[in-house]
């Protein structure tokens, strides 16, 4: 059988990249983790699955003093760096100029916030879609691994209400903790998925972003995954996968995977 494969490619003083070993530049994912940090692998791992199905993958680290043995914390994040990484992004010799952003739980909200921020401002280059595992709809309060506890613990909280996750501009005032998150300003293709055991945030969190959206005659997808919680298992993370692969198929176009299913697609014919 044959593969894609899979190489990695420096973006300058940004990080690494991963995708096919294709000399023509391809349509970019902009990876976003959650609070299990930027070097706990998770992002990377997710990097090489949307890098073997033929897309550039950037996983972006924005966590606060994260490495590879503590995860950081999410607490006054620049947001505005990662509309920098989004132009770097576009700039790569590697990337088309177009860029998806793809965030998981806390990375969800963080590529909610940037795309509605970016497009509340008016700011062009907004990205080509945006796709979320596990979103919140508020702004969150911030998260720190070193104060983390299990739940039960004397003392555990998902996240501080008191103190703030995210900046823009070197301002925080308009992002406190149970803000809603203003979706309605963003105009391009939204994914939405949540596990309806969710455990974590609620999946009404999803269906009132999805109303938001359709209320204001905005595109979006949404799943709800039967059984799954705020990760999904393997059966539904099999799932996950064929839906977001499908929606960035539709939302930008990899010419790499037209080939690849053009190829598949004769080989079939050649052999029916």
């Amino acid at each position: 059988m044959s593969s894609l494969g899979i190489v990695r490619r420096l973006l300058p003083e940004w990080g690494t990249t991963y995708g096919p070993p294709a000399e023509a530049p391809l349509p970019a994912v902009l990876i976003l983790h959650g609070s299990e940090g930027g070097m706990s692998g998770w992002s990377h791992r997710n990097a090489a699955i949307l890098a073997a199905s033929g897309f550039l993958a950037y996983p972006h680290g924005y966590s606060v003093d994260g490495n590879a043995w503590n995860a950081g914390s999410i607490e006054n994040v620049e947001l505005m760096r990662t509309v920098e990484a989004i132009q770097a992004l576009r700039n790569f010799d590697a990337c088309d100029g177009r860029v998806v952003l793809y965030g998981v739980s806390r990375g969800a909200e963080h590529a909610l916030l940037v795309a509605s921020l970016m497009a509340q401002e008016g700011m062009e280059a907004l990205p080509e879609a945006v796709a979320c595992l596990t979103p919140p709809d508020v702004v969150c309060g911030a998260f720190d691994a070193k104060r983390y506890r299990d739940p039960g613990d004397p003392g555990w909280q998902a996240w501080d209400a008191k103190r703030r996750a995210w900046c823009w501009n070197g301002e925080s005032d308009s992002l406190l903790p149970t803000t809603p998150i203003p979706i309605e300003h963003y105009p391009g293709p939204l994914f939405l998925a949540v596990g309806l055991q969710d455990a974590t945030w609620s999946p009404e969190m999803t269906r009132r972003l999805e109303h938001r959206r359709v209320a204001n005659q905005l595109p979006v997808e949404a799943h709800y995954y039967a059984g799954e919680g705020h990760i999904p298992g393997s059966e539904g993370e099999n799932k996950h996968h064929r839906l977001l692969l499908d929606f960035l198929d539709r939302s930008v176009p990899s010419k790499i995977n037209e080939n690849h299913t053009n190829a598949t697609h004769s080989a079939t014919l050649s052999t029916a």
